[in-house]
């Protein structure tokens, strides 16, 4: 693209332009010559553990020119975690903002350089000593296919987190698939990255990159409804990746605001959303105020952003008598890979049976980092066994239940909570529900729902538990409602449901 299209603007912090592909090109290559000056080779480990930031993008491209491999570490980690994943990545260098923990390059050990990105000692390594043109640029590091690109740890709500290694075939692989897939890229479109880059709103710069399109960093840093808004009517219809919390935020300012789904038009192309239950009751309301502006993905880190797809079309299709029940899926398969329902055994099920998800393709991982036990347990005969539980029906839409660990069973029945969440949802009142399950002496487990209310409504576990009742099964209510002003959340919108059975635990 700096070649084709040198003087594009291609980068963007707020509504100023700070690089064209040209610059963009440019500086990148600066950043590889630097890291080879500095002695690191192919395959060594540079970790970002930092905000949205102009320079994140620079860093990952710099580092990929030079053959390295980039550790993304989330920015609300305490640096105690943080450090825990730059030793057991090896990670030689780290670039941190300064807002991730307060002294962090202090509290950092065992790099060779840590270097925050907006300081003197930034400006200087960033600094290109002359222009040149892009067609003089320094060469890339030549790398393999199968040779590491991104090193993304698991969250770690079960111990530990895992490395999971993402190589370039995989990200040229999700790449390919946004265009087949989600969505078509122009040269006039651009991304706003809102949700964290150490996830999957980062790697969406892949194919926006491909296409030559704008890339946007909210001069917030993060995520702020208004900010996205007014960056939409400046900038033109922005597409982003977002978690359903912030989906709902959306929907919410542009009722708040009165838009119509013409005014919603002009601001936003494309929402992508996943990484996180999306009810039937809130996918239908934002079809209802801002229009078909939506696409759902599935994945997982081990397989980014490349799983299933419910498609713009599929979503507005009211008129198909299974329509319902496509807003409650994630959709099909997408084109790089397949999708089995197994039992605990690994043997297929029959269609509409509850079983394990299983992911095959281009896309699913090469192993669990220093970590080969986790590895065979995860990826069987070229199978990434997801951990999620869902059924498929006769034409390919896959229905997520949930993850196998939160599955409830109580009293010898099986308890989805998701199930049990769509349901409460309809409830008057109800803004927010995750629901969870506890240790009983007389039912094994019982269900415990956490529920949010709306603004200004009042909310009583009475009339829950009635519509409950009028709704689901008698053995699938919940024995407890806990009425809270807001759920926990990591910071990409996911409800924290092992904080939940902690606070369960603690009473």
């Amino acid at each position: 693209m700096a070649r084709q299209f040198p003087h594009r603007t291609a980068v963007f912090h707020g509504t100023h332009a700070v690089a064209t592909y040209a610059q963009w090109a440019e500086r990148c290559a600066h950043l590889a010559q630097q890291f080879q000056a500095a002695g690191l080779t192919p395959g060594d480990r540079v970790a970002l553990f930092m905000h949205n930031h102009p320079r994140y993008l620079e860093v990952m491209l710099g580092a990929w020119w030079a053959g390295l491999a980039v550790v993304p570490i989330n920015a609300k980690l305490h640096v105690r975690e943080a450090q825990w994943i730059v030793d057991n990545a090896q990670a030689s260098w780290a670039f941190v903002t300064a807002d991730v923990t307060p002294d962090t390059q202090d509290q950092l050990q065992g790099l060779q350089r840590v270097i925050d990105v907006d300081s003197a000692e930034a400006d200087a390594f960033w600094s290109v000593p002359s222009p040149t043109h892009p067609a003089a640029l320094h060469t890339m590091v030549e790398r393999q296919s199968d040779d590491l690109a991104w090193l993304f740890y698991t969250s770690g709500t079960t111990g530990r987190p895992k490395g999971v290694m993402i190589t370039h075939r995989n990200l040229l692989t999700m790449g390919l698939a946004y265009f087949t897939d989600v969505d078509a890229i122009t040269d006039q479109d651009a991304i706003v990255y809102a949700a964290p880059m150490s996830h999957g709103a980062g790697l969406y710069a892949i194919p926006h990159l491909m296409a030559g399109a704008r890339h946007v960093m909210p001069a917030s840093g993060g995520f702020d409804a208004a900010e996205l808004f007014e960056l939409g009517q400046a900038l033109g219809p922005l597409s982003l990746f977002a978690a359903p919390t912030i989906v709902k935020r959306l929907v919410d300012h542009a009722e708040q605001a009165a838009l119509s789904p013409t005014d919603c038009a002009g601001r936003f192309k494309t929402i992508v959303y996943g990484g996180a239950p999306m009810y039937v009751a809130d996918i239908q309301r934002a079809l209802r105020i801002m229009g078909p502006r939506f696409v759902q993905i599935y994945g997982q880190g081990e397989s980014p952003m490349v799983g299933t797809a419910l498609s713009r079309f599929h979503l507005s299709d009211t008129t198909h008598p299974e329509h319902s029940q496509r807003l409650a899926s994630i959709g099909v398969a997408q084109t790089p890979v397949q999708i089995r329902i197994t039992d605990a055994q690994g043997h297929d099920l029959p269609i509409g049976d509850v079983g394990e998800v299983l992911i095959k393709g281009d896309s699913v991982m090469a192993g669990y980092w220093r970590n080969p036990e986790a590895t065979q347990a995860a990826i069987r005969d070229g199978w990434l066994f997801t951990g999620d539980m869902g059924c498929l029906d006769t034409h390919g839409f896959l229905t997520l239940k949930d993850r196998s660990k939160d599955l409830i069973i109580s009293g010898g029945s099986n308890v989805y909570p998701r199930e049990v969440e769509e349901v409460l949802l309809q409830a008057p009142g109800v803004s927010e529900v995750a629901v969870v399950g506890t240790p009983d002496a007389e039912w094994g487990e019982i269900i415990v729902a956490f529920v949010v209310a709306h603004q200004g409504a009042t909310l009583t576990t009475e009339a829950l538990d009635a519509f409950c009742l009028k709704e689901i099964a008698r053995f699938k209510r919940p024995k407890h409602y806990v009425l809270v002003e807001h759920l926990p959340k990591n910071n990409y919108g996911k409800v924290l449901k092992t904080e939940l059975r902690h606070r369960l635990h603690q009473r």
